[in-house]
């Protein structure tokens, strides 16, 4: 769009994101017009499939390069998923003076830097708000509204799949694998859920953020990643008599030798943590400013609607800098800055079974000092389940590897 407020677009991959930010452009083109003054007009759309029945069939195409060669179009949407053909698509874009936006947060984990840095070059932008929060603004408020902070941590409920599960769990006293099957009749969880339950949607997302917050792309690889497979209704009951509720939480910590603390993991959450209140599929995000104190970002994480609504308003922010590039993003390193997750203080939520009840509370008591035992409703007579305090969990592992019990399960405590 050369001085114009005609904007030609162009979606990689009609899938259910694809085919929404379409709806939203055909639907709400009247509401967009009034409010930003900008047009725009859907002129192409790339798929592997065949649609003979869309009322778009006749701008599908299966060849990237009616794409990539259409010097009419301004922006490309790419919202195809993984990293290839994703990234060669992508750069490609790019490198030809386009500006681009994807809610691919695989591609955006692993690539985001050397995009971003392919954008630079070229004068173009690289927008991907859909691919962290989904309908939920994160992404442009945390670069722009809070740009004014220094932030050194953040974290969140960052798949909504999981936190349905969990939420069905402690507010149905349903099983994990019934939860995930209602999940899976929903259409939240797919045929395969491991992306979301071995949290590994999660760990992308918070890669992002933490990119984005502390200005270093921050790799999925080496980042623990932890899901909720393991999370039993015992776990749940006992999370009950400590004040908490158990939430799949991802975060990251700036730490003071400039590494990063990063981890996906099951946890403990005091109920006056404002995460504790996030339930069903809804996410949320919570940003701590030096200046703002927390900020929590709150809604539906997905959906095609919500999603193409994120991908939407990065199309117009691409309109609003259809000649420049936004400062935006984040640099690249070559230099390891994750710690050692273990290296991290917390405490633990121990169950474990034991030979012999009395003798092993004194004994935990004398090793722990402050240790909080918990019960529940149907205890087996040889089962303990304990909060340890504070220290690094390395040290709490070592010490609980002494004490002759049999651990079943551990879950961090967060907040």
């Amino acid at each position: 769009m050369k001085g114009s407020e005609k904007m030609n677009v162009a979606i990689l991959g009609y899938g259910v994101v694809g085919s929404g930010v379409a709806k939203v452009l055909k639907e709400n083109s009247g509401i967009i017009k009034e409010k930003t003054g900008h047009e725009f007009k859907l002129t192409r759309i790339l798929d592997i499939k065949d649609f003979p029945l869309s009322e778009y069939r006749s701008i599908i195409t299966k060849n990237f390069e009616d794409v990539a060669n259409d010097e009419s179009i301004d922006v490309v949407v790419e919202t195809m998923g993984g990293v290839e053909p994703a990234f060669g698509f992508v750069s490609a874009c790019l490198e030809k003076g386009k500006h681009v936006v994807s809610s691919n947060k695989e591609l955006v984990a692993v690539k985001g830097a050397e995009l971003l840095e392919k954008a630079k070059k070229n004068n173009v932008n690289f927008f991907f708000e859909a691919a962290v929060g989904g309908g939920i603004p994160v992404i442009r408020p945390i670069s722009r509204c809070l740009a004014g902070n220094e932030i050194n941590e953040v974290a969140g409920i960052l798949n909504g799949t999981t936190n349905y599960i969990l939420t069905k769990m402690i507010t149905e006293g349903v099983s994990f694998e019934a939860a995930l099957k209602n999940a899976q009749e929903l259409g939240y969880a797919e045929k395969d859920p491991s992306a979301d339950v071995d949290g590994i949607d999660a760990m992308r997302k918070i890669c992002i953020l933490a990119s984005l917050c502390f200005g270093t792309h921050l790799y999925p690889d080496g980042v623990y990643c932890e899901g909720i497979r393991r999370v039993t209704l015992a776990d749940v009951a006992y999370a009950e008599k400590y004040g908490s509720v158990i939430k799949l939480v991802a975060r990251a910590e700036k730490l003071s030798d400039s590494k990063v603390f990063a981890a996906v993991s099951p946890c403990f959450v005091k109920k006056s943590n404002m995460l504790a209140g996030v339930n069903d599929v809804f996410n949320a995000c919570l940003v701590k400013g030096d200046m703002t104190g927390e900020v929590l970002m709150y809604g539906k994480g997905a959906g095609s609607e919500a999603t193409a609504s994120a991908v939407v308003g990065d199309i117009i922010d691409c309109a609003d800098n259809s000649e420049k590039r936004k400062v935006f993003g984040w640099k690249n390193t070559d230099a390891d800055i994750l710690s050692n997750y273990t290296e991290k203080e917390t405490a633990l939520y121990v169950r474990c079974t034991v030979a012999n009840k009395p003798e092993t509370c004194r004994s935990l008591k004398e090793i722990f000092g402050n240790v909080v035992f918990l019960w529940r409703n149907n205890q087996p007579e040889n089962e303990i389940a304990f909060v340890t305090p504070v220290m690094e969990e390395k040290k709490l592992r070592k010490i609980l590897s002494t004490t002759g019990i049999t651990v079943i399960t551990t879950i961090r405590v967060f907040g």
